[in-house]
């Protein structure tokens, strides 16, 4: 629950807290490898939705932030699992797999989804 102080005392107060940073946080703190986080699409894209789509099976962070600072990854779509996904890498995750809950398995075998490595 979020709160505030004040005067010493803690009040409950209005907040949005995001999944992907709240799991990528969990997962680091307790030095978990792997960080799986479910979406729905089946790989991360840059040009997303246009002709011009590049579906990504792997990606550095190096990369991941040079395609955000291109503007491929938008706040309030992948933008927030990109920078969950770097943040447990840079706080000593080893992986993050990105992929849609119905492709997991395959995800899990390397045959899709997309992989975020330092």
């Amino acid at each position: 629950m979020p709160v505030t102080e004040e005067n010493g005392i803690l009040k409950g107060t209005d907040a949005v807290i995001d999944k992907d940073f709240a799991s990528a946080l969990l997962a680091a703190e307790v030095k978990a490898d792997y960080l799986f986080i479910l979406t729905g699409v089946e790989q991360v894209a840059i040009h997303f939705g246009t002709p011009q789509q590049q579906n990504l099976l792997e990606m550095t962070v190096e990369e991941a932030l040079r395609y955000m600072e291109e503007g491929h990854f938008p706040k309030g779509s992948m933008g927030p699992k990109i920078e969950a996904a770097i943040m447990f890498l840079e706080k000593g995750g080893k992986n993050v797999v990105i992929t849609s809950i119905d492709k997991l398995k395959d995800a899990l075998e390397g045959k899709t989804g997309t992989r975020v490595t330092l």
